[in-house]
C-alpha cells in the first residue's frame, strides 16, 4: 500500500504562485501520478498528470501554461508548481496514483492511492 502526503496549499491573491508537493511511501517509478481538485459542489477533476517512466505530462485545458508538474523518482514526489493563480484555482487539491494519465472530471475510483488534500484558496 502506498501512502501519498500532499503539502504546500494555502491561501493567495490572484496572479500569485504556490507549489504543491506530494510524497508517496513507495517507489513511484512505473506509476502515473496526478493532481486531481475538488471545490465544494464541483465534481473532482484532474488538473495534471505525469507518466513517471518516460515523465510524459498531460494538463487540463484551463491551467495550460500556467500549472507545471515534475517528478523525482529519487525522492519519490511529484509537484504542482501553480502561477498565475485564479478565484477559480481555489479547491482542496489530492495527488493520486493512477494506471494511466487522465486529465478533466473524474470518478475517485480511478486512482489506486489517493492522499488526503491541501486546501488552496485565491482570493482578494
Amino acid at each position: 500500500q502506498v501512502q501519498l502526503v500532499e503539502s504546500g496549499g494555502d491561501w493567495v491573491q490572484p496572479g500569485e504562485s504556490l507549489r504543491l508537493s506530494c510524497a508517496a511511501s513507495g517507489s513511484i517509478l512505473g506509476h502515473a501520478v496526478g493532481w486531481f481538485r475538488q471545490a465544494p459542489g464541483k465534481e473532482r477533476e484532474g488538473v495534471s498528470c505525469i507518466r513517471m517512466s518516460d515523465h510524459g505530462t498531460y494538463y487540463e485545458y484551463s491551467v495550460m501554461g500556467r500549472f507545471t508538474i515534475s517528478g523525482d523518482e529519487a525522492k519519490n514526489t511529484v509537484d504542482l508548481q501553480m502561477n498565475d493563480l485564479k478565484p477559480e484555482d481555489s479547491a482542496v487539491y489530492y495527488c493520486a496514483t493512477l494506471k494511466w494519465c487522465t486529465v478533466g472530471p473524474v470518478s475517485t475510483s480511478i486512482a489506486d492511492y489517493w492522499g488526503q488534500g491541501t486546501q488552496v484558496t485565491v482570493s482578494s
